[in-house]
């Protein structure tokens, strides 16, 4: 059983006073635990079953001088002010529940929510501009956005893209961040985490961990100070909420939280509380999605209409795979699986990354990346996996003459094509 170690007793009282829980936990509880009651451990004892949602935007205080203390202390440190709230823009109870759930279940001291996943990346390059430190080396392939914010310098930033191998020597007195994403988007290729951390030396590590979830792995155990998540994913899990959030310590929030207030990136409250929800069953959506995922990976893999698929070494819900023929073919002939962008939502989504997620990236860039025209992802979801394939099958059309029937293999974890024995591997 994956269990979560207690955060030392100085840090947990601390954290907990911020959000007004006194947590008396003594013994580590597994994850699927920890899912369900993280940021909610205060309920039973205000007698209360279901979190309450807070959608003040202000509230109400007749002690100004006291008031205007908190304020400078939180403009001070970015920690988040003692007592009841103050105004939506400096924090929010209900997000405040997320925020507590989600730091819980990746491992860190804190974590700060925003409205969007980029919402979130550019508060942390803002944070680290803010230090004279513009300087990125990045690993490709990124989320296209990702990409793009990087590429154009839109924050005032600088990007030295790299190989993993590469990271150390591109390091620069003013680089204030390495980042990659493992599993990437969309090509599913994985990094070595604590490799990559070790060659980092002291500037920060940020990891977008959105594909793999803290079910499946926590970077900051292998050495990343920050752990990002576009929250609009698994995390929320149903395709009805758009968020970001940064799992970090505690200076690193207090930094991000005053770029919160700033800027007015915050979570409303709705979402906070529908992502809480959505947390409490993440470990159950995640390892049953996956689950389907790996037997249809195994599927395509055997497919001889299929000419490559990738998927990774730690599982997980996502396959991205390459076919022969068209691809916008596929797109337009699925019926029970949705043509849409985003992922890790209850229903199955599909899509063309170089049409959409990705297109925003130079073509050269792109290939390079391993994001090949011909790519398809796909977002496994609940749906029982017979019927999932029976939609594919019926989309990838008959196969090519001369290839003869196929059989539902099933290839090791990582060895996902025909010709080639890890298409997981970074390009």
């Amino acid at each position: 059983m994956f269990s979560l170690p207690p955060m030392d007793s100085a840090s947990r009282e601390a954290y907990d006073g911020m959000h007004g829980y006194d947590d008396v936990r003594t013994a580590p509880r597994a994850l699927a635990t920890e899912a369900v009651h993280a940021g909610r451990d205060d309920l039973a004892r205000q007698g209360l079953h279901a979190p309450p949602i807070d959608l003040s935007t202000t509230y109400p205080s007749y002690d100004s001088r006291g008031e205007a203390a908190r304020i400078d202390a939180f403009a001070t440190t970015g920690a988040e002010p003692d007592g009841p709230p103050v105004y939506g823009r400096l924090g929010n109870p209900t997000v405040a529940r997320f925020e507590t759930a989600l730091a819980r279940l990746e491992g860190t001291e804190a974590a700060v929510a925003f409205a969007s996943g980029m919402a979130a990346l550019s508060a942390v390059l803002l944070v680290r501009a803010s230090m004279g430190l513009r300087h990125v080396v990045a690993v490709r392939p990124l989320y296209g956005c990702s990409d793009h914010l990087l590429t154009a310098g839109l924050l005032g930033s600088e990007v030295t893209w790299t190989d993993p191998a590469g990271i150390a020597e591109a390091l620069r007195p003013d680089t204030g961040l390495v980042m990659v994403e493992s599993p990437a988007n969309p090509t599913l290729a994985e990094v070595d985490l604590r490799a990559v951390a070790h060659a980092c030396g002291s500037v920060p590590l940020l990891a977008d961990n959105t594909f793999a979830t803290p079910v499946l792995q926590r970077p900051a155990e292998q050495g990343a100070r920050l752990v990002l998540h576009s929250a609009t994913k698994y995390l929320g899990g149903h395709g009805d909420v758009m968020a970001g959030v940064v799992a970090c310590d505690e200076e690193f929030a207090g930094r991000l939280r005053q770029i919160r207030f700033a800027t007015g990136g915050v979570l409303h409250p709705l979402a906070g509380y529908l992502l809480l929800r959505g947390l409490s069953t993440l470990p159950v959506r995640v390892r049953a999605a996956s689950a389907t995922a790996a037997e249809l990976a195994r599927r395509l893999t055997a497919d001889p209409r299929v000419a490559r698929v990738h998927y990774p070494r730690i599982g997980g819900a996502m396959i991205a795979f390459e076919v022969h023929d068209d691809p916008h073919e596929v797109i337009a002939g699925v019926r029970l699986i949705t043509p849409a962008v985003s992922l890790g939502s209850v229903d199955t989504l599909i899509q063309h990354p170089a049409s959409i997620s990705h297109r925003i990236v130079d073509e050269g860039d792109r290939r390079d990346a391993g994001v090949s025209d011909r790519l398809l992802r796909m977002s496994v979801g609940l749906e029982d996996v017979e019927d999932l394939w029976a939609d594919l099958d019926r989309a990838l059309g008959r196969p090519a003459r001369g290839t003869g029937p196929y059989q539902h293999a099933a290839p090791p974890r990582g060895a996902t094509s025909h010709n080639e024995p890890a298409a997981a591997s970074r390009h």
